[in-house]
């Protein structure tokens, strides 16, 4: 998320409504009666900036990280008072910083290891892997272990989003460093590490390997970690596994939000930035012929300022959208969804639900059900009316 776009989000969240201006490809929802009518029902709610949800396979507790560097437990409805980690004293938070998200080891029920992606008090990203105790509600917060480090330029667009693939391999998505208009050239530039979605074998060494199948596996010219490139800061990323495809939902400069879906295993692509924003060319040089990936979808600032990505709907409670991709607006706050159909985003809809505001994230129980967070410090969960 951009700085200002953030700070006016949180100064005046309650901007939400339904556009009806349209401008570019795939910016309007389609017309047309629902095939069910959705709501979003108040879960919990004493958060404070929660901006990503998550739970280990199996689990029937929901992991709700705070952006102040803490994680708290969702068990029934109810917070528990205890948090699950505590990180505050290392995380250096505001703005765009702070923890951003938290990624179970697909072997947590054995393991009992997981990974954050934060701020530290020096700029720098970090990702770091922690250990429950043996009171599995908390975990050891002496536990860390440094995964990976990356300086952060300045202090906004640092992604933040890991999680793990049906690979079983560890992905990161940074952004470009910051400031605006990628000034430092970190987007098209594969010898660094921002701008780009990481994927690392958290099992294969001490603290990560190198995939073999990583498209830079060996390369003296490019980062070996890097698994695709040209981002400007993907407000997160999502893995649909029953199809095999990777979504990201890519904020844009002055005009463009954007929303790309590639297969999940195909490495080496070039999401574009900052040759093109969304599908149009960016600072006045030219886009065409480039071997870029476009997006499936996008609007224009019109209709909002930062768009949320979120998550292909593959719970049981809702059979009509299962398969359905989910996602906000970080301004306008509202809930639309898209059917990716033949590589285009189908039965597009705006979906008339109460408009809750500033909303940073979705989030996913182990059921395959569907939550929304808010900077107010509510959390929803999608059902059907």
């Amino acid at each position: 998320m951009d700085v200002v776009a953030l700070v006016l989000a949180l100064v005046v969240w309650a901007c939400g409504g339904s556009p009806e201006s349209a401008s570019g490809p795939g910016t309007q929802p389609d017309e047309g009666s629902e095939p069910v009518a959705l709501q979003l029902t108040l879960v919990a709610s004493g958060l404070e900036s929660p901006v990503h949800a998550t739970s280990p396979v199996g689990d029937p507790r929901l992991f709700v990280a705070e952006q102040a560097g803490v994680i708290r437990i969702v068990r029934a409805g109810n917070v528990l008072g205890v948090p699950f980690l505590d990180i505050r004293d290392r995380v250096r938070t505001g703005s765009e910083r702070g923890l951003l998200s938290l990624a179970f080891h697909p072997g947590y029920a054995s393991n009992g290891t997981f990974f954050v992606n934060y701020t530290a008090a020096n700029g720098a990203t970090r990702v770091e892997r922690y250990s429950i105790m043996a009171d599995g509600d908390v975990a050891d917060p002496g536990s860390g272990h440094l995964i990976l480090e990356v300086q952060q330029p300045f202090s906004n667009h640092n992604g933040g989003h890991i999680l793990f693939g049906a690979d079983g391999m560890l992905y990161v998505a940074m952004g470009d460093g910051g400031s605006g208009g990628d000034p430092q050239g970190h987007g098209q530039n594969r010898e660094t590490m921002l701008g780009a979605l990481l994927r690392l074998d958290v099992d294969g060494g001490d603290p990560y390997a190198i995939p073999p199948d990583n498209p830079y596996a060996g390369s003296a010219s490019f980062r070996p970690e890097i698994w695709a490139w040209g981002l400007r800061n993907p407000w997160r990323i999502a893995f649909d596994r029953t199809r095999g495809l990777l979504y990201v939902a890519d904020v844009g400069q002055d005009r463009i939000e954007e929303v790309d879906v590639v297969p999940a295993g195909e490495g080496g692509l070039n999401f574009g930035w900052a040759i093109m924003e969304g599908s149009e060319c960016f600072g006045g040089g030219a886009c065409e012929g480039q071997d870029l990936v476009l997006p499936v979808l996008e609007y224009d600032h019109s209709e909002g300022c930062s768009v949320t990505g979120g998550l292909v709907y593959r719970g049981s409670a809702i059979p009509e959208v299962r398969g359905h991709y989910f996602y906000s607006d970080h301004c306008q706050g509202w809930l639309r969804s898209f059917l990716y159909e033949n590589g285009a985003a189908t039965a597009r809809r705006q979906w008339n639900v109460r408009a809750i505001g500033d909303v940073t994230s979705f989030g996913e129980d182990s059921d395959g059900e569907l939550y929304v967070l808010s900077a107010d410090g509510r959390l929803y969960r999608l059902q059907a009316s």
